[in-house]
Parts: structure tokens; sequence; C-alpha cells
């Protein structure tokens, strides 16, 4: 069982290591201690699958070490397998009844300890996914927009969310980002394992590598117990490192080794651990002007930037702002059990002509107020509580062209253009961010009047 991680604590030398030889074999990460206290302190600074436990112990015995391993929270707490030499029905039952998967007497043979132990895992795992579910309302985000800029990058989300590649999303602050993240997690293979964020910018610099890599009991100023970190919860799943460009140089040094290895020591501690995760960060910043400031490592930015997200800003996607206010208050309607509401076209206008600093969480937050605070179901204009002395810097679409056609054009010219500004005219570069083949993408420039020289 690949990557799956096994605890044996048993008293007799002889019984660990011959269980750890079998299991080693049968492809296991294993692991030993001897008594109910050592047990318990390494589930607190380690992730396991199961734990294979006997009853009779000293200090601690395995009954109590049972109760004490029910107290993890569920999204860490391993199965555990009861063995015990002096098996009665008793103990059986009461070792189920303290939430033991299952019950193995003394002598254990291979294929029992290896046909329960694989029920126990997938049993957790089943566990595990139900919970995520329950928690996520088992919905995937919604990206909701049919500009030209929101097709694009639905379209290169498909492409790419099956992947391990590592992705950067860059995008204003309230443009999106963990949404897209979150829709990246969902449309992967990884979706059922762990979706771990890591806000960079709210962690303060001395905690954010405890926040990361966990840190062992006493290594910190308060650290009474060990912890595990972010990036270890994230095991099998997805790491997603919220505005990553106001992390500290130290970090970022640190995580960079991490991120190539797929291994890191928790603060304190003297060996390293192993994990799988996809690696997913956002900013709000251009970190190329970060790196020529000296507040970002060059490295980290080419190793995160593998795959490159942008997500637009509101005032440059105003097509959108009307499915965006609907969907807001029919979400809001339903929350706060309030009767549907109707935008009219002049609410509408209002709310297309602002520019909307705040992108789209402050059109949420507006929606949200509107639903909450006026019991009418038809909104109009004055119920639109914007400076309406602020207007937008851009013009519609429908005012500056006379015919769709021309929209289209203009908008997926500024937009190949784009493209070809970030890549620095590079066209493979730009075609894999387009979703296009190479080929295609230089008709497309052809037929769109953009020369070499507008590669720039």
């Amino acid at each position: 069982m690949k990557n799956t991680r096994v605890l044996i604590v048993d008293d007799e030398p002889g019984i660990r290591e011959s269980l750890r030889g079998v299991l080693e074999d049968e492809g296991y990460e294993c692991h030993v201690v001897e008594t109910g206290e050592q047990c318990i302190q390494e589930l607190a600074g380690n992730s396991y699958d199961a734990v294979l436990l006997d009853v009779w112990l000293p200090g601690m015995d395995g009954m109590e070490t049972l109760a004490r391993i029910q107290e993890i929270p569920i999204e860490n707490r391993p199965q555990v397998l009861i063995i015990s030499g002096h098996g009665t029905i008793e103990t059986a039952v009461k070792a189920t009844k303290l939430g033991a998967f299952d019950f193995l007497e003394k002598p254990l043979t291979i294929e029992k300890v290896t046909v329960v132990l694989n029920n126990a895992v997938q049993q957790r795992r089943l566990e595990l996914e139900l919970s995520r579910l329950k928690e996520q309302g088992s919905a995937r985000p919604q990206i909701i927009g049919e500009s030209v800029p929101m097709k694009a990058l639905r379209q290169q989300l498909s492409l790419m969310a099956a992947t391990n590649g590592r992705v950067l999303i860059f995008g204003e602050s309230g443009t999106g980002k963990e949404l897209i993240a979150h829709a990246i997690h969902a449309a992967s293979p990884r979706s059922a394992d762990p979706f771990i964020e890591v806000n960079c910018a709210a962690i303060p610099e001395e905690l954010i590598e405890s926040e990361l890599f966990g840190h062992r009991r006493g290594s910190l100023a308060g650290a009474l117990e060990d912890k595990i970190g972010k990036l270890q919860k994230a095991d099998g799943g997805t790491l997603f490192l919220d505005e990553v460009g106001d992390m500290s140089l130290k970090t970022q040094a640190k995580i960079l080794r991490s991120f190539d290895e797929q291994r890191f020591e928790p603060v304190g501690a003297a060996e390293s651990i192993q994990v799988d995760v996809r690696v997913v960060a956002s900013t709000n910043k251009n970190l190329e002007e970060e790196i020529e400031r000296g507040n970002f490592r060059e490295d980290l930015f080419y190793r995160l930037n593998v795959i490159p997200f942008h997500v637009p800003p509101l005032r440059e996607r105003v097509e959108d702002v009307r499915l965006l206010a609907e969907h807001f208050l029919t979400e809001f309607g339903r929350r706060y059990g309030r009767k549907p509401k109707e935008l009219t076209q002049e609410a509408i206008r209002v709310l297309e002509e602002y520019p909307w600093p705040g992108n789209v969480r402050e059109l949420r937050n507006l929606m949200e107020r509107i639903v909450i605070m006026n019991p009418q179901t038809r909104i109009d204009a004055r119920h639109i509580p914007l400076d309406r002395s602020r207007r937008a810097v851009f013009e519609r679409p429908m005012d500056r062209f006379g015919s769709l056609q021309e929209v289209r054009e203009a908008a997926e010219r500024d937009f190949i253009q784009k493209k070809l500004e970030e890549t620095r005219g590079n066209v493979t570069r730009a075609a894999e961010m387009l979703g296009l083949e190479r080929s295609h993408l230089y008709r497309k420039m052809k037929a769109l009047g953009i020369a070499p020289k507008d590669q720039v």
C-alpha cells in the first residue's frame, strides 16, 4: 500500500520487528514504538493511516491509549487495530465500543493482518472523503462569467487541472483567486484528498514556518506540544499558498527546498517527513518587480510559475457584472430565506458603470447588503448604495463597436496581445496559456492583424 503509514505499538521487540518486516514487504511505511505514551506523542506530530495497538502495555495500557486516540480530530485520526495474546469477547466488545476498527488475536498471521489492515485503511479514506464532501456541500466551485477572458480561463483550467503542475494565480484583491484554486483542486484527481490553505499575508513571520512545517514540543516559545504543519496535512492533496508574495525571504528559502524534494523538517525536528503535495499559489503583486526589489526569490518564482493563471479584474469583464449580481442575489436570498429579487435595467446600468475597485468581492458584499436591507423584490437604481460620481475607466464594448463580431474580434485581439506581452513574444508559451495549438494561434494572429512588432 504505497504512501500508507502504519504505527506499530507493542512492548515486545520481537513482535514489533516481525510486524514491521512483514508489512514493509507488503509496501507499507512502518514506524514502531513500545508504549502508549510514545504512541500518543508520535501521533501528535505525525500523520498515520492505521495503528496496530497491543492491549497489554507498560504504563498506559492499550484501551486507555485507544480512548486517547479517539480524541484526535477526524482528519488526523488513524484507524486502530487492537492486538492481544489473551483475547476475550469482553475485551473485543470494549475495544469496538471505544472506536477500534477490529480486534486481532495472537499469534498473528500475515494473511489476517494484511487483509484487516487494508480494509481499515480503505474505510478511513472513505470516511475522510465523506467528511470533506459534507463540509464542502458536495458542490464544485462555480466560476461565473461568459466574457472572453473567463471562457479562456475555464478552458485553461480544464486542460491543466488533471496534471500535477504547480500553478501561480495572478490577480487583484477580490478577483476570486481562491475560487480558482478550489476549482483546480476539485477538477483534479486529488479532489478526494485535502485542500489546505495557508494565508501568507495573515500569519506573522515568526509563526509561518510553524504553520507550514509544524513543530516539536519545546522548539518555540509556548510550544507545549507537537504540532502537525499544513504541508503535512495536505499530503496527497493540494496546498494553496494565498498571497505568496507576502512570504518572508527566510521562509521562501526553506519552502523552496521542500518543493524540490517533497520532504521537510518540522521546526525543532531532526528527521524529515516525505509528502506528496500539489502546490497552487496566488498573489496580487507583480512578482517580477518584487524580484528586482529583492523581496522575492527568482528561483522560487520559476518553481511556482509552471502554469500561470491571470484572473481579470471585474472592470475588464463588465459583461459579467449582471450574471454575478444575479447569482449573488439568489445565493443570499436562499441563505436568509428571502424572496427572489430582480434587478431593473437601470440598476444593472448603475452596476455596470461602477469601476469596482474591490472587484467581485465588493459586488458580492453589496448584493448581500441589498438582500438583508431591502424587503422589496424589485431592485431599482435607488436601492444600489454606490457612489454615482465614480465611473468606470473603461467603455462598454456595446458602446464602442457596431456589431457583435467587432466586439468578439477586439476582445480576442486584446487578450492574445496580453498573453504575448506576458510571455515576451513567445508564441509557443502564449499558445499553451490560451489552450491553442501553436499553428492555430498563428492563424488567429494573422486574421486579427497582430504583426510581429505587436508581440513586444
